[in-house]
């Protein structure tokens, strides 16, 4: 049998995978809100959490030049989707989880 899988107002893919976590976006009661981001999974040791992170350019007028930074984020990672480390994601906001997890990771991107 199918479970039935929520829309979640973003223009992704359902997961193939079934869950039946409340903090699952398509198949709990967790809605997403909010900003909307693509990183690489570098840690998943934790239990239904990942670290993404990503990469962007800061411009310093001083020497009119740009600076490479990163941005980490914890992301809660339903049994659906099981993002392992390497994995490039989409991440969607939502209410707090925990302490210092605000996002939950709503698609595995293929990178062609």
């Amino acid at each position: 049998m199918k479970a039935k899988v929520r829309d979640i107002g973003l223009d992704v893919k359902p997961p193939k995978g079934v869950c039946n976590s409340p903090k699952c976006p398509f198949h709990g009661t967790l809605s997403v809100r909010g900003r909307v981001f693509k990183g690489v999974v570098v840690n998943d040791k934790a239990k239904n959490t990942v670290t993404v992170q990503w990469e962007y350019f800061h411009y310093v007028p001083k020497y009119e030049r740009y600076e490479r930074r990163k941005t980490k984020i914890l992301a809660h990672n339903p049994e659906c989707i099981n993002a392992k480390k390497g994995d490039v994601v989409k991440i969607a906001e939502c209410r707090p989880l925990s302490k210092r997890k605000s996002f939950v990771v709503i698609e595995k991107v293929s990178e062609e």
